[in-house]
């Protein structure tokens, strides 16, 4: 089953001709598929359409949110509440087509586990358009994952995909960029791109800006996640070894100024001093977060899996049933343990 997870925040008018939509296609293309509706702290009445729609729909159900949380824990929200093998994250403002999704469905039966739209006929203003294509050269350049629509709302990925990231903040756009960072395979697929009939854009500068510092937290999660010490004792050790380079500078000049040999300006009054002891202290401050970040790591991941299993092999016992025609003679050898060599 497809769980289609909907982030609502003040859509009101757009909400019925989006279910209309989405069963419409569904039904063609017969896919048993739940919406969810996650209202987002709205305040236009969008609740009471949700209800409505719930209540005439079996296959629609909704979320309240006590107030607006972001859009990163509405979908959070909606990933519990789903119960579909398959999960397709949309945008309730009808910008996202409806009828994308036997395409996205038919790229995730190529063998991707996440599939990322992509608005290549985009029907936003160049203020919009120019800072996005920076924003998704920046993501590729320090994730590895270079997709052209990072930002893209239209998003279909597995129930194990939504099991194994979290996501808080503004982290619902690097869905691909973590997914790809816990090995799975992510593919894009063209979408196409509409016009906004109802609403008012929510991008702004200050989203670009907070998108790139969100983009720095993931850089550092996916490739330093698990191993802070390595990127932040780096950058200690290599503080740390220019003040000591500086200091031991200073120290011979002292001992050749002791002699009347080269620069006799006193130690005391050269820039040097204070920057090679702030190159100590910032070494040894990184350093130290570099421990303390990997106490915390230790702890806070002692019950979750630094590792991510695509299959396995049959059970051990369920090889070993009778039921399977093999099932006798692997059980009694099994049972016998490994042979041991005969020695004369």
């Amino acid at each position: 089953m497809l769980s289609i997870l909907v982030p609502v925040y003040n859509e009101r008018d757009s909400l019925v001709e989006l279910h209309r939509q989405v069963t419409e296609v569904c039904e063609e293309n017969d896919l048993r598929f739940e919406l969810i509706f996650i209202d987002d702290g709205s305040r236009d009445g969008s609740w009471e359409i949700i209800d409505g729609l719930a209540a005439s729909d079996k296959r629609i159900s909704g979320v309240r949110f006590r107030r607006n949380f972001g859009k990163a824990a509405a979908l959070t929200a909606g990933m519990r509440a789903a119960s579909g093998r398959l999960l397709m994250m949309m945008d309730a403002d009808l910008q996202d087509d409806p009828a994308e999704i036997p395409a996205l469905l038919a790229k995730h039966e190529e063998g991707y586990d996440v599939v990322n739209g992509w608005k290549e006929r985009r029907l936003d203003p160049f203020g919009k358009t120019f800072p996005s294509k920076v924003f998704n050269g920046l993501v590729g350049l320090l994730t590895g994952l270079k997709l052209h629509d990072h930002n893209c709302g239209l998003k279909l990925f597995t129930a194990d995909v939504a099991s194994e990231i979290r996501i808080y903040g503004e982290l619902h756009r690097f869905i691909a960029v973590l997914a790809h960072a816990r090995g799975f395979s992510v593919a894009e697929q063209s979408v196409n791109h509409r016009e906004r009939v109802h609403g008012h854009s929510k991008y702004g500068l200050r989203r670009f800006l907070r998108g790139l510092l969100d983009l720095l937290t993931v850089t550092f999660l996916t490739g330093y996640g698990q191993r802070p010490q390595h990127l932040l004792g780096a950058i200690g050790l290599g503080a740390f070894g220019v003040g000591f380079v500086g200091l031991f500078y200073l120290a011979v000049t002292w001992v050749l100024m002791r002699f009347g040999v080269g620069d006799l300006t006193p130690i005391g009054d050269r820039p040097l001093l204070l920057y090679s002891i702030a190159a100590l202290l910032l070494g040894a401050q990184a350093l130290s977060l570099g421990l303390l970040a990997e106490l915390v790591v230790s702890y806070v991941t002692r019950d979750r899996d630094a590792y991510s299993v695509k299959e396995r092999t049959r059970d051990r016992d369920e090889i070993a049933d009778t039921s399977h025609p093999e099932g006798a003679v692997i059980r009694e050898s099994l049972q016998r343990g490994p042979a041991v060599e005969s020695r004369p």
